[in-house]
């Protein structure tokens, strides 16, 4: 067998037959949610061709099972462009996550803001993104299918129902333009200003190449930032992954109701 078969023959095995109706994918300090499903935890490291994720903040592994009546598959971590250089690093995963009968993605990041309305502890739904990177997953892909329409990557049904879960829940988010850096370094202060001129609203490490891989293979995604700092140049803030991490859990905690409301809408 191939890895997929065999990663995916390991998930059933230990989770059982029955579908996943959506995945969802955690960034940086917001591991603490895989915990709120009730099912099974398998390691990333038990499955053939899953992705390394040794960034600290992040929680690798494969939960899936119940949140809020609905049967999901929370991806605890990612591997990053920048930890080996391989914007494809995701794709095993996500083959994975469809052939369990998801539909649907819906992607979590940390990132830096370029808005003063949108400061740290805040929450941006991501309308469109920017992949400064140039980088795409999709290169070395040998059929037609590569040439994926990007127009409505981020689903407007999906990021209606989460912007009107978040007005139940009485949280504020906005909605912004996200661009992709390589990382590992942070933006410089004129790369900050040179994306705000673009129409970026945030930047970040990740996300992007989800996206294309999860739109490739036909899941519809939605995307979500927790702000953890004003990007290099806005504030006076000392930007390091540390202080992100210790930011993250200010978002974390408003994302968690936002999507629990959704899938109590949705299931």
């Amino acid at each position: 067998m191939t890895p997929f078969q065999d990663a995916l023959a390991i998930v059933r095995d230990r989770a059982g037959d029955t579908p996943v109706t959506l995945g969802l994918i955690l960034g940086s300090g917001l591991g603490h949610l895989a915990h709120a499903v009730s099912g099974v935890a398998i390691p990333y490291a038990a499955l053939p061709g899953f992705p390394h994720a040794a960034v600290s903040g992040h929680n690798p592994n494969l939960v899936i099972g119940d949140l809020e009546g609905v049967r999901v598959a929370v991806f605890g971590a990612r591997e990053h462009y920048y930890e080996k250089g391989n914007p494809a690093a995701m794709r095993p995963a996500l083959e994975v996550l469809k052939a369990l009968g998801a539909q649907s993605l819906i992607l979590t990041n940390a990132a830096g803001s370029l808005r003063p309305d949108i400061p740290p502890g805040d929450l941006m739904l991501i309308s469109d993104h920017i992949n400064f990177n140039g980088l795409n997953p999709l290169i070395g892909e040998p059929t037609d299918a590569r040439f994926v329409p990007m127009t409505h990557a981020h689903d407007p049904a999906l990021r209606a129902a989460l912007r009107d879960s978040a007005l139940a829940e009485g949280i504020d988010i906005k909605d912004g333009v996200y661009a992709w850096y390589s990382g590992p370094s942070f933006e410089t202060p004129a790369e900050i200003r040179m994306l705000r001129l673009l129409g970026a609203d945030a930047v970040g490490m990740s996300t992007v190449p989800e996206i294309i891989l999860a739109r490739f293979l036909g899941l519809t995604c939605v995307a979500i930032s927790t702000i953890t700092n004003m990007a290099a140049g806005l504030s006076e803030e000392n930007i390091s992954h540390e202080h992100t991490k210790a930011m993250a859990p200010l978002g974390a905690a408003k994302l968690e109701r936002i999507l629990r409301h959704f899938l109590r809408l949705h299931r």
